[in-house]
């Protein structure tokens, strides 16, 4: 007999919240005026979640808590381990060296300049500062959910850190073509730095297919294989916090989901599973990504993200301007190399 407060009970209706939530939020984004924004089910899932959180959750969390921590990290995990599908070693070749070599410099210079500048000059504790820089330097909010069990950040720093790629890459998504007649580049070379630099996937596509289907061809090739090291970045960045944390000498820990994307890249990659299965697990992955995106912002308090302050933003800030200019300067000067 199950009792109403009981905890199968709160798992059951805390779960049951976060899909309600994720639906709405994938049907929102399937409409066109939200598509032609560039706004991704996760970015309205987020929204939603802490609309509610905000309002009606308070009163029902002593019922719900169970099921919506469950989905904030369990399922948050495995829709990371799934994401892998969206990505073939295959990519990497239609971009070449000069495509990795760019990534690499800019994810590395990027996620440095956020550390540095967001303990040191902006005041930011170290995890905010490392959430912002994931999303800003590899794949926006699903980098920055990827970091959070590795950083062990608090929900409102993850959803401080969401916010500011959802503004920055939404400014991007539009200002991009419109600096594209002044760039000097080929279409392709503009997808190339549109990819590097640009924070969400949906923003690439967008931004790309502005100037031309070629543009945004290699714009997401070249974004989903800067998806493609956010497992390898969350390996070293591990072993960072572990010794910064007096961890060093007794373990270092491998992110266990790090290590299954690569391996369903690697799957993906051998092309053995149908289409129509890999777009089922697709399917799946954006149901359970919405969903840890609703019970991440189900957790969140609008008090602690207004004590974040505009630091944050700030930060944010400083980097999609590096972005923009230095990725511009690190494309050039890779293309011009390799």
């Amino acid at each position: 007999m199950l009792y109403p407060n009981s905890r199968s009970t709160r798992y059951g209706h805390g779960l049951a919240l976060a899909a309600l939530i994720a639906a709405v939020a994938i049907w929102g984004a399937g409409l066109p005026a939200v598509q032609g924004l560039g706004v991704s089910a996760l970015t309205l899932a987020i929204v939603l979640g802490i609309a509610l959180g905000n309002t009606v959750f308070p009163r029902i969390a002593p019922f719900s808590a169970d099921g919506v921590e469950f989905a904030k990290t369990r399922l948050l995990r495995l829709g990371i381990v799934l994401y892998g599908f969206r990505i073939t070693f295959q990519d990497i070749a239609h971009i070449g060296w000069a495509g990795i070599l760019i990534d690499v410099l800019i994810i590395g210079a990027t996620f440095t300049l956020a550390v540095q500048l967001g303990t040191r000059v902006f005041g930011l504790d170290r995890q905010t500062a490392m959430l912002i820089g994931a999303g800003s330097s590899i794949c926006g909010a699903a980098a920055v959910m990827a970091t959070e069990p590795v950083v062990r950040g608090q929900a409102h720093k993850v959803s401080v850190a969401v916010a500011t790629v959802v503004i920055f890459g939404t400014i991007g998504m539009f200002v991009y073509p419109l600096l594209y007649p002044y760039l000097q580049l080929s279409e392709t070379a503009y997808g190339l730095y549109a990819g590097s630099t640009i924070h969400e996937v949906a923003q690439v596509v967008v931004a790309g297919r502005a100037v031309s289907e070629a543009a945004a061809s290699s714009a997401v090739i070249e974004k989903m294989l800067r998806v493609m090291m956010l497992a390898p970045f969350l390996v070293i960045l591990s072993s960072r916090v572990d010794a910064s944390d007096g961890e060093s000498q007794r373990r270092i820990t491998i992110p266990w989901f790090a290590l299954l994307f690569i391996a369903a890249s690697g799957l993906n990659s051998l092309h053995l599973l149908p289409a129509g299965v890999v777009a089922a697990i697709l399917q799946v992955d954006t149901v359970l990504l919405a969903m840890a995106m609703a019970a991440l912002g189900l957790r969140t308090h609008a008090g602690a993200v207004r004590q974040a302050g505009a630091k944050p933003i700030l930060l944010a800030s400083v980097l999609f301007l590096f972005l923009m200019s230095g990725g511009y300067i690190i494309n050039r000067f890779v293309s011009a190399i390799v």
